[in-house]
Protein backbone atom coordinates (compact mmCIF):
# COMPACT_ATOMS: atom_id res chain seq x y z
CA UNK A 1 0.00 0.00 0.00
CA UNK A 2 0.98 3.62 -0.43
CA UNK A 3 -0.55 7.06 -0.03
CA UNK A 4 -2.08 8.17 -3.34
CA UNK A 5 -3.18 11.74 -2.69
CA UNK A 6 -4.40 14.32 -0.21
CA UNK A 7 -7.59 16.16 -1.16
CA UNK A 8 -8.18 19.83 -0.35
CA UNK A 9 -11.41 21.70 -1.12
CA UNK A 10 -10.67 25.06 -2.71
CA UNK A 11 -12.80 28.11 -3.48
CA UNK A 12 -10.87 29.53 -6.46
CA UNK A 13 -9.42 26.67 -8.51
CA UNK A 14 -7.44 28.92 -10.86
CA UNK A 15 -5.77 30.73 -7.96
CA UNK A 16 -5.00 27.45 -6.18
CA UNK A 17 -3.54 25.79 -9.29
CA UNK A 18 -1.42 28.91 -9.83
CA UNK A 19 -0.12 28.70 -6.23
CA UNK A 20 0.79 25.02 -6.36
CA UNK A 21 2.40 25.38 -9.81
CA UNK A 22 4.13 28.77 -9.62
CA UNK A 23 4.86 29.09 -5.90
CA UNK A 24 5.53 25.44 -4.96
CA UNK A 25 6.74 24.22 -8.36
CA UNK A 26 4.27 21.37 -8.82
CA UNK A 27 2.97 20.23 -12.20
CA UNK A 28 -0.71 19.99 -13.11
CA UNK A 29 -0.98 16.27 -13.84
CA UNK A 30 -4.64 16.05 -14.78
CA UNK A 31 -7.91 17.93 -14.42
CA UNK A 32 -11.52 17.03 -15.09
CA UNK A 33 -14.94 18.61 -14.76
CA UNK A 34 -18.04 16.78 -13.61
CA UNK A 35 -20.96 18.72 -15.11
CA UNK A 36 -23.66 16.57 -13.52
CA UNK A 37 -22.43 16.99 -9.94
CA UNK A 38 -20.88 20.46 -10.51
CA UNK A 39 -17.29 20.01 -9.42
CA UNK A 40 -13.78 20.00 -10.87
CA UNK A 41 -10.83 17.89 -9.74
CA UNK A 42 -7.23 18.93 -10.38
CA UNK A 43 -4.27 16.73 -9.45
CA UNK A 44 -0.86 18.34 -8.92
CA UNK A 45 2.47 16.96 -7.81
CA UNK A 46 6.21 16.65 -8.28
CA UNK A 47 6.12 13.40 -10.24
CA UNK A 48 4.06 10.70 -11.88
CA UNK A 49 1.02 9.62 -9.86
CA UNK A 50 2.06 6.00 -10.42
CA UNK A 51 5.06 6.60 -8.13
CA UNK A 52 4.43 9.77 -6.14
CA UNK A 53 1.72 11.01 -3.78
CA UNK A 54 -0.07 14.10 -5.15
CA UNK A 55 -2.45 16.86 -4.09
CA UNK A 56 -6.06 16.69 -5.30
CA UNK A 57 -7.76 20.07 -5.43
CA UNK A 58 -11.56 19.80 -5.42
CA UNK A 59 -13.58 22.79 -6.54
CA UNK A 60 -17.32 22.49 -5.84
CA UNK A 61 -18.78 25.02 -8.25
CA UNK A 62 -21.53 26.30 -5.97
CA UNK A 63 -19.45 26.65 -2.79
CA UNK A 64 -17.91 30.03 -1.95
CA UNK A 65 -16.47 29.33 1.51
CA UNK A 66 -15.16 26.46 3.64
CA UNK A 67 -14.47 26.08 7.34
CA UNK A 68 -10.99 24.56 7.71
CA UNK A 69 -11.78 23.15 11.14
CA UNK A 70 -9.36 22.46 13.95
CA UNK A 71 -8.54 18.85 13.04
CA UNK A 72 -6.47 19.71 9.95
CA UNK A 73 -2.76 19.96 10.66
CA UNK A 74 -0.58 20.42 7.61
CA UNK A 75 0.91 18.88 4.49
CA UNK A 76 4.70 18.39 4.66
CA UNK A 77 7.01 18.93 1.69
CA UNK A 78 10.74 18.20 1.74
CA UNK A 79 13.12 20.68 0.11
CA UNK A 80 16.85 20.74 -0.56
CA UNK A 81 17.43 24.37 0.52
CA UNK A 82 14.69 25.58 2.85
CA UNK A 83 16.07 29.12 3.02
CA UNK A 84 16.22 29.54 -0.77
CA UNK A 85 12.80 27.86 -1.10
CA UNK A 86 11.25 30.35 1.35
CA UNK A 87 12.94 33.24 -0.43
CA UNK A 88 11.49 32.04 -3.75
CA UNK A 89 8.03 31.55 -2.20
CA UNK A 90 8.11 35.04 -0.72
CA UNK A 91 9.19 36.57 -4.06
CA UNK A 92 6.36 34.69 -5.80
CA UNK A 93 3.84 36.25 -3.41
CA UNK A 94 3.44 33.29 -1.04
CA UNK A 95 2.72 33.76 2.66
CA UNK A 96 5.34 32.47 5.09
CA UNK A 97 3.84 32.10 8.56
CA UNK A 98 6.97 30.69 10.25
CA UNK A 99 10.36 31.55 8.78
CA UNK A 100 12.85 28.72 8.27
CA UNK A 101 14.87 27.60 11.27
CA UNK A 102 15.39 24.74 13.69
CA UNK A 103 12.34 23.06 15.18
CA UNK A 104 11.99 23.67 18.92
CA UNK A 105 13.74 20.90 20.83
CA UNK A 106 15.22 19.32 17.69
CA UNK A 107 17.63 19.72 14.83
CA UNK A 108 15.35 19.57 11.80
CA UNK A 109 14.93 22.86 9.95
CA UNK A 110 11.33 23.73 9.12
CA UNK A 111 9.14 26.58 7.89
CA UNK A 112 5.39 27.01 7.47
CA UNK A 113 3.46 28.66 4.64
CA UNK A 114 -0.23 29.09 3.78
CA UNK A 115 -1.93 28.35 0.48
CA UNK A 116 -4.64 30.69 -0.94
CA UNK A 117 -7.39 28.89 1.02
CA UNK A 118 -5.49 29.05 4.32
CA UNK A 119 -4.22 25.47 4.39
CA UNK A 120 -0.92 25.12 6.24
CA UNK A 121 2.06 23.57 4.47
CA UNK A 122 5.21 22.61 6.37
CA UNK A 123 8.51 22.76 4.55
CA UNK A 124 11.21 20.46 5.92
CA UNK A 125 14.89 20.65 5.00
CA UNK A 126 15.91 17.36 3.38
CA UNK A 127 18.64 15.51 5.25
CA UNK A 128 21.88 15.63 3.31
Amino acid sequence: MRILHTMLRVVDLTQSIDFYQNVLGMSLLRQRDNEQYRYTLAFLGYGDEACEAVIELTHNWDTTEYQLGDAYGHIAIGCDDIYKTCENISQAGGTITRPPGPVKGGTSEIAFIKDPDGYTIELIQNKR
